[in-house]
């Protein structure tokens, strides 16, 4: 007993030697500022339900208002105990301060304060992309969708190529692209991104992400890389091209995973029978064609087949010819991931940060 107690007050000592060491970084620089306790529960008040607009893993978040800076934003208040809540609250603060672009969520600030971990969020008044893919509002156009897609391909390729280090975000899905008022795509939750050298980019890091946008070798070796963040890149692709979920039930109860249903289609030549049905035929051919061949690129099971996310960006933005994809069965080595763990709703977290569902 007098050695764990031991154990807990050095591990306290530690975490709060640690946010001193982010404090004194941050407010040093010209990024995001440091906020007051009583601050946020002013903006929130006092976080109420009323404010929620919704809830995670880790902790909820609430639709605040600044008034000394005339700014709604949106507060994540971590869950007290959550000891991965509070490493992503450290790597989010560490990775998203430091990023600039135009498709990221930007951070307004922070605070770690009478025992609680806070990140302030600039407002996305149109919430996030899954809930419009397939929640109750109305369907998104067509012309809205693939602007939402080559935002999150400028996003990733700024992650991957543009910025002085290499980030890979190990967590993209729909749920994590946000959209702001004029439905720009702007791609968050950085809890488990990862920083490494240019030169160092295309070794990897250490499992985590969801099931279901999770690339084959990930499950398989326990390993994620660029190459993983293109395969869940390509999923999102599929996802907004069909407005189906990467897995889904069937009335049969059996499960259908998106990137297989399509990679069969696209064998028999039917590939355009993958288009949301929402749409009807408000769409263009050719855009639809490009989402649909650039997501299955994106998502082959070989990760030395997929395109670098510039690839991809480039043939999105027709510059480039769609690629000349195989007309043939492909071995689909995700098949290693268990169907109903992929499927389950309820989010858990193993000590790998895998998460089974959204």
């Amino acid at each position: 007993m007098f050695v764990k107690k031991r154990s807990r007050q050095k591990q306290a000592v530690e975490e709060g030697i640690n946010f001193t060491a982010m404090n004194n970084d941050f407010e040093r620089g010209a990024g995001p500022k440091r906020f007051s306790y009583e601050a946020l529960v002013l903006a929130t008040n006092n976080f109420s339900n009323e404010k929620k607009l919704g809830a995670g893993g880790f902790g909820n978040v609430y639709k605040g208002f600044l008034i000394n800076m005339d700014m709604a934003v949106a507060v994540k208040r971590v869950s007290r105990g959550s000891k991965q809540g509070k490493r992503e609250y450290m790597t989010e603060v560490k990775v998203i301060s430091q990023l600039r672009h135009r498709n990221l969520v930007q951070l307004i600030g922070w605070c770690h304060d009478q025992g609680e971990l806070l990140l302030v969020y600039e407002f996305m008044s149109n919430g996030s992309l899954d809930s419009h893919l397939f929640g109750k509002r109305r369907p998104l156009k067509w012309e809205v969708r693939y602007k939402i897609a080559t935002g999150l391909a400028s996003a990733l390729f700024y992650l991957h190529e543009e910025w002085e280090q290499c980030v890979v975000h190990r967590d993209i899905k729909s749920s994590n692209v946000m959209l702001d008022s004029g439905f720009n795509a702007k791609l968050g939750g950085f809890g488990l991104a990862r920083l490494m050298d240019h030169e160092m980019c295309g070794q990897t890091t250490a499992i985590a992400g969801t099931l279901g946008y999770l690339a084959p070798e990930c499950v398989i070796s326990g390993r994620a890389s660029k190459e993983s963040d293109v395969y869940s890149f390509g999923v999102v692709a599929l996802e907004i091209a069909c407005g189906r979920k990467p897995v889904e039930e069937m009335e049969d109860e059996s499960m259908v995973r998106l990137v297989e249903w399509i990679w069969e289609l696209h064998r028999n030549g039917r590939t355009l029978e993958a288009a949301d049905k929402k749409l009807g035929l408000e769409y263009e051919v050719r855009e639809m064609e490009c989402l649909m061949m650039v997501g299955l690129w994106c998502a082959q099971p070989d990760p030395n087949l997929r395109p670098s996310i510039r690839q991809a960006m480039r043939v999105l933005n027709l510059e480039e010819e769609m690629p000349d994809l195989p007309n043939m069965t492909v071995l689909m080595a995700m098949n290693q991931v268990p169907l109903q763990a992929a499927h389950s709703n309820s989010p858990s977290v193993t000590n790998t940060c895998l998460y089974m569902g959204r």
